[in-house]
């Protein structure tokens, strides 16, 4: 029995250029499987380094990281300026300490130079409300000493003498100190 579906069975020629056929196909389709498997082995290179590229660019631009950097690379860079301006702010407050101590010591001067003042100020006054009182006090002493003081005087011989004037005995007999006109 035979179908009818069955193929007939082909020649030995047509076998032959059909098997020359399907082994082209089959070294074309092995080329280019090979060429794809290249392909997909460049493809997995390149995929592998692409991860590493952006494992690497990642942590290259990581904030921490260049935070960082940047952290150290400014502080040696502005370690040597910053200890000045340290160094000048310390002089700084010791200056204005010292000016400060300065500039109180002459307001305690100035305080005490006006406190001096007013109290030679009061004296001036209480001298000039004595003034007066002074100036009666010397001329009553003035008259009393132009009444006494010839009087005292002429009571001692060596004082008479020294005045150039003589001590004699007056003719009542009392002794007195003379003056004479020569």
């Amino acid at each position: 029995m035979t179908s009818d579906t069955a193929s007939p069975a082909l020649q030995d020629a047509e076998l032959r250029e059909t098997l020359d056929l399907l082994s082209t196909v089959i070294a074309s389709v092995s080329d280019r499987v090979v060429s794809q498997g290249d392909l997909l082995d460049r493809l997995t290179k390149t995929a592998a380094e692409t991860r590493q590229a952006a494992f690497a660019a990642r942590s290259q631009t990581d904030p921490e990281l260049y935070g960082e950097i940047i952290a150290e690379t400014v502080q040696s860079q502005t370690k040597g300026a910053l200890e000045r301006i340290v160094k000048a702010g310390i002089l700084l407050t010791n200056e204005t300490e010292k000016t400060a101590l300065v500039l109180e010591q002459a307001k305690e001067d100035k305080w005490a130079l006006l406190r001096d003042v007013r109290d030679r100020e009061e004296k001036a006054d209480r001298l000039k409300h004595l003034l007066p009182w002074f100036v009666a006090g010397a001329v009553v002493l003035a008259l009393g000493l132009t009444v006494l003081l010839p009087r005292f005087l002429a009571s001692s011989p060596a004082i008479c003498t020294v005045l150039g004037a003589d001590w004699t005995r007056t003719t009542s007999g009392v002794d007195a100190c003379v003056f004479y006109y020569r």
